[in-house]
This record gives C-alpha cells, sequence and structure tokens, in this order.
C-alpha cells in the first residue's frame, strides 16, 4: 500500500507540473521534441550533399559577395547568420527588392520542396535561382563559371572533378540577364552551355551542402517535452509556466495550430492555402498553383541532366500534386524561433503574433482560392498564452 501511494503521489507532483494535460497531449508534445526528429535524408540528385569539401566550400560561397553583378550582395546578406539566417524585412533585397520574405534556413535539410511555392525541388537548385534573380545577386551562369575558375579553381577540381574549358567562353552570358547577355547565351552550341550549366550546378551543390549543417537548436520546450516523454516532472529550463502549458493545450487542441504545425520541425512540410491577404503593391500570386510548371521545367530539377539520381528517386517531381486546392496555397513554416522573426506570412503581411492570431481566428475568405481555415474566436487571455507558448520555441538557452 505505501508504494502505491508513493505512486500516486509521484504521479500527483507530475500531473500538477503539467497543467494536467491528458495523456494524448503529452505524447503530441513528446513527439515534436528535436531529440525526435530523424537524421536529414539523403539528396540523391546531390552527390556531394554530405560531403564537408563541398559545404567548407558552400559556406566560403554563401559569404562571399563577389557573386553578384555590383559586388554588394552575397547569400549572406538575406539570410543573415545572428538572425535565424533571414533577414527580419517583409521582402527580401538584394541588389533590387523580391515579392517574397527571406525564409531561415535551418532544418532546410529536411524539405521536399524549396521557396514559399516550392518551384525547387532540392536545396541545391534553390541555391541557383538568387544568383540569376535580377533583383537578388542578379549574374550569370558564364560569369559565375569563370570566378570559379579563376578564384577556387584548385579547390573545385578536388571535389568536383576538372574545370571544363571555358576559353573563348563569353565572360557574361546566361538565359537571364541583360539583352546582350541572352543574345550571347543563345550564340553558345550546346555542348558550350551544358559546360558552363555544369559548374553553375556544382556552385548550388556546394552551396547546399552548407545549408544542409543549419541545424535547429534545442529550446526550453524540447527539454520539457523530454523530461514529459521520459516519465519525469519538468523542472528548471525545463519547466513551462502555467500559461505556457495553458498555450500548448490550446496550440494542440483548441486552435487546431498542430494540424500543419506538426512534428519536430513544427511544419508538415505542405502548402496550404489560410486566406492570407495580397501585400499591397505586389503583382498576382497563386502560390504553389503557380510553381508547377516552373518546377517541371527546371533544367536543375531531379530529373535533369545535372542531377545525381536517377528517375527513381524523383517521386516528389514525378508525382507533384495538383489541383485548384493549391491557388495562394502557401510552404507551413516552421515555428521554431517564429516568435523572434517578425514579419509574418509570405510578403510580411503581418507585423505581430497578435496579428497573426486574429487572423487565424476570424478565418477570412481567401482572395483567391478556397481557404483551409475555420474561425475558432480566442480571448485575449488566450492569445496571450498562445504566444507565451510560442516563445518556448524561440529560446537556444532558456532561463
Amino acid at each position: 500500500m505505501k508504494a502505491v501511494a508513493h505512486l500516486l503521489a509521484l504521479a500527483t507532483i507530475f500531473l500538477a507540473g503539467c497543467s494536467d494535460l491528458s495523456d494524448g497531449e503529452r505524447r503530441a508534445a513528446a513527439s515534436m521534441a528535436l531529440s525526435r526528429l530523424a537524421p536529414p535524408p539523403p539528396d540523391p540528385s546531390n552527390a556531394h550533399a554530405d560531403d564537408p569539401a563541398a559545404a567548407a566550400l558552400g559556406a566560403t560561397l554563401f559569404f562571399d559577395q563577389r557573386l553578384s553583378r555590383n559586388g554588394q550582395v552575397a547569400c549572406g546578406t538575406c539570410h543573415v547568420i545572428d538572425r535565424q539566417f533571414q533577414d527580419g524585412l517583409p521582402l527580401g533585397r538584394g541588389i533590387g527588392t523580391t515579392d517574397r520574405r527571406t525564409m531561415p534556413l535551418a532544418g532546410m535539410a529536411w524539405n521536399d520542396w524549396f521557396f514559399w511555392d516550392g518551384r525547387r525541388d532540392s536545396l541545391w537548385a534553390q541555391a541557383l535561382v538568387p544568383l540569376e534573380d535580377a533583383r537578388e545577386h542578379g549574374g550569370t551562369r558564364a560569369g559565375y563559371a569563370h570566378f570559379m575558375q579563376e578564384q577556387f579553381g584548385e579547390r573545385y577540381a578536388r571535389i568536383f572533378g576538372p574545370l571544363p574549358d571555358l576559353s573563348g567562353l563569353p565572360a557574361e552570358a546566361g538565359p537571364f540577364g541583360s539583352p546582350d547577355e541572352i543574345a550571347a547565351w543563345n550564340r553558345l552550341t550546346p555542348e558550350q552551355r551544358d559546360s558552363i550549366d555544369s559548374v553553375f550546378a556544382n556552385i548550388g551543390k556546394a552551396i547546399a551542402a552548407f545549408e544542409r549543417s543549419l541545424a535547429h537548436a534545442e529550446t526550453r520546450f524540447d527539454r520539457f517535452a523530454d523530461a514529459i516523454a521520459a516519465g519525469k516532472r519538468p523542472e528548471g529550463n525545463a519547466a513551462l509556466s502555467a500559461e505556457e502549458l495553458a498555450g500548448l493545450k490550446i496550440f494542440l487542441g483548441k486552435g487546431q495550430c498542430a494540424t500543419c504545425h506538426t512534428g519536430p520541425r513544427f511544419t508538415d512540410g505542405s502548402f496550404h492555402n489560410t486566406g492570407v491577404p495580397p501585400a499591397a503593391g505586389l503583382p498576382a500570386d497563386s502560390g504553389r498553383a503557380g510553381a508547377l510548371d516552373e518546377v517541371e521545367a527546371d533544367p536543375f530539377n531531379c530529373l535533369g541532366p545535372h542531377s545525381d539520381s536517377g528517375p527513381q528517386a524523383c517521386g516528389e517531381l514525378r508525382f507533384m500534386a495538383r489541383g485548384e486546392g493549391l491557388v495562394r496555397a502557401y510552404k507551413t513554416p516552421s515555428l521554431r524561433g517564429a516568435a523572434a522573426r517578425p514579419p509574418y506570412m509570405h510578403a510580411g503581411q503581418f507585423a505581430t503574433l497578435d496579428e497573426v492570431l486574429d487572423h487565424y481566428a476570424r478565418a477570412p475568405a481567401a482572395p483567391a482560392g478556397v481557404s483551409e481555415l475555420h474561425a475558432f474566436p480566442l480571448s485575449e487571455r488566450e492569445r496571450a498564452q498562445l504566444i507565451a507558448f510560442l516563445k518556448t520555441l524561440d529560446d537556444p538557452t532558456g532561463p
């Protein structure tokens, strides 16, 4: 009897520490601990995805401003190292201003699709897009190939093999750029274009190898979740306050947040129309629906000539979902660190988490397509509780 009484006392203490979370809520919270995250899946399309030498070269390229037309923009210009590898701006800003918000990079190795609309199917293919975008780096493929030969020829050769013969090729040429640069690209033979593309693709593969190393940091929520998974009472910097625990219950229940923000990365990696309004002054944006043809046509996709995999590894691309439900559907962002990186949504439409919760509570009709949201009014206290919980995903060190 004494043993039973002791167990009951321990259970009472444990339940008090977890604000009477149900068994289902404890299991759900435990499943979202960072410790439950499996190793990143391999990228068969990039044979150098996990090559330390490629990652080291990629890190150098990531911060090199010479990889831009004006010599002032690097990947790290928008993906700022001490801002969770994003910039805190409503719209990304390189040479010019883009029409989407810069996404943080931690955990990208676990993604199947990249950008807010998933218009690229690998991390290395994604890394190439800003290099040619006139609003971001604004360079050309030929220019980047010559740059690699001149500045990193030996390092490149040790990783990817000898550079192709670039002698006699124009200094600047590509399918994007000025009319003269595009014309110079069109005058090249298919073989010459392919040799340039091979170097360009490898730039992306090196940058992707570096970006795959950017992982989420453990937070106070993770220590809490690990404790309850082990049947222990969360204490010290693993404990959550009553307000934070109440927010967790809303997150898992009434708020329906975990429907999309699920798993250790707090995202399902998929695309959803949540009725977010368009940003003023930007062109029409159909979200995922507008990206399907682009990713299929990308010469650097999984099925392209510079992929290191065979078609059997390209199931995501070969069997992409289509349909009207993808109109104005955008990728579910991870909520890890989200409390510290306003503004929110794909074009920074909401300045604060309170504005985000107001939108989700009201569930207005979508400007195009059909919103998946269903209204769930929250009191001021419940909003504060939910925001308090979200902040436990933001602190890598704890109190």
